[in-house]
């Protein structure tokens, strides 16, 4: 009898383990695990819009001077100023000359061969550009620009001396950022670090044309060829 109680209490100790080793135990994953979350992680845009303004001092401090105006009087203009911190010299040349898509309603017109229209040259449309980003892409047109046409400046000569230039300004030139159409000099660029883009072109006259704005659907800066 007494070897029989004996086995019977050595299996009711072995069912009873599993229940005392779990209590006050925390299995991976349930709510007493302290895994970092999403929350903490960094901002990816405002972490490249400080960047950015590292590397350009200068438009950060027109950006900012911009913005604080626009908040300080809304009612005087000051937010489209804050929008188009470029428009009164030279810069966005040609933000308005139709063929480039630019930022106008993307909701296709009524009437069907302007909808066709519409609807095959989509490739063509830019990314919407918010207050903050058309000011960065005035400014970075306007300080090209005077950094190119100053008092004494010739036109580059060729594609190398204007990656040339472009680099010593800041500016990544690696691939097709800089280039000839029709006889004429041009480039594309995509501001370091926050974008958005600012594109060039001398005219025959010899003047260059810069326009700040967003990147096309098809990504990238430089206006997509071809159609359907």
């Amino acid at each position: 009898m007494t070897s029989r109680m004996t086995w019977m209490a050595g299996v009711l100790l072995v069912a009873a383990l599993p229940a005392l080793t779990a209590c006050g135990t925390t299995k991976a994953g349930s709510a007493g695990n302290t895994t970092p979350t999403a929350a903490g992680s960094p901002d990816p845009v405002a972490s490249g819009s400080a960047r950015h303004d590292r590397l350009f001092p200068d438009v950060a401090a027109r950006c900012a001077q911009k913005a604080a105006e626009a908040s300080a009087d809304p009612q005087d203009g000051g937010a489209n100023g804050g929008a188009n911190g470029g428009t009164n010299d030279g810069t966005n040349d040609g933000a308005n000359d139709g063929a480039s898509g630019g930022e106008s309603s993307r909701e296709l017109p009524m009437d069907p061969e302007a909808r066709k229209y519409a609807e095959n040259h989509a490739y063509k449309t830019q990314d919407t550009l918010s207050a903050e980003n058309r000011c960065r892409a005035d400014a970075h047109g306007a300080r090209i620009k005077a950094a190119l046409t100053g008092v004494g400046k010739a036109a580059p000569r060729g594609e190398a001396e204007l990656a040339a230039s472009l680099k010593e300004l800041g500016y990544s030139v690696t691939g097709n950022e800089v280039y000839r159409s029709g006889g004429a000099l041009g480039f594309a660029l995509f501001i370091p670090e926050a974008g958005p883009c600012v594109t060039g072109r001398w005219t025959a006259g010899g003047g260059l044309t810069v326009e700040g704005h967003g990147v096309y659907m098809e990504g990238g800066c430089l206006e997509p060829k071809g159609g359907h």
